[in-house]
């Protein structure tokens, strides 16, 4: 029942948290809040996700794995490195728009397609070095791996739905950048041309 319910509380989140992000909605959103969408819809999917880890946490669970020291001293580091690669990722973008309080300040500016720093190695950094950081957990549980296993299908699914937005947004830019840079890091994802 566990995996069930959490399963069903991503997906909910998974559909609702798309919703908001597609062009519709936000277009009708903005018109109503403004330049408070984007700070809303982070804030409103931080909030939203607060009680799919209260379940995880909260219902009956049972351990998968334990990883032995020193192996699990290994995975805490690479889940380090991730966290800290996560970071320059993300200041590698505009992080006060991606955040949404520039807009607070400023008319908001037409986003720039990013092809620089870990963004010329891989085209979803932000993604990838998430992945990475939950899957070197050195401690599973059935409810963590129902979680992780939900969170990484969404986040192929939304690269998947994002590539699209991207190459309508950005055209042959996207495109050729497409070509050359791949999806995630090589081995985790098979081919360069996702």
């Amino acid at each position: 029942m566990s995996i069930f319910l959490i399963l069903l509380s991503l997906a909910i989140w998974g559909v609702i948290h798309s919703i908001l992000a597609s062009h519709f909605a936000k277009d009708m959103l903005k018109g109503f809040f403004g330049r408070l969408y984007r700070l809303g819809y982070n804030v409103f999917a931080v909030v939203s996700f607060a009680p799919i880890l209260y379940l995880a946490a909260t219902l009956p669970d049972a351990p998968v794995y334990r990883v032995p020291a020193p192996w699990s001293f290994v995975m805490m580091g690479i889940q380090l490195l991730s966290a800290l690669l996560l970071l320059i990722a993300l200041l590698q973008t505009d992080t006060l728009s991606f955040v949404g309080l520039r807009q607070l300040f400023e008319e908001e500016k037409p986003e720039r397609l990013i092809t620089r720093g870990l963004y010329k190695l891989i085209r979803h950094p932000l993604y990838t070095f998430s992945l990475m950081f939950v899957w070197f957990t050195p401690t599973m549980s059935r409810n963590s791996l129902t979680l992780y296993v939900g969170v990484t299908l969404y986040l192929f699914v939304g690269a998947y739905f994002e590539e699209r937005k991207l190459l309508r947004e950005y055209g042959e830019d996207y495109a050729e950048y497409k070509r050359k840079t791949p999806m995630m890091i090589p081995g985790l994802v098979l081919s360069r041309k996702n």
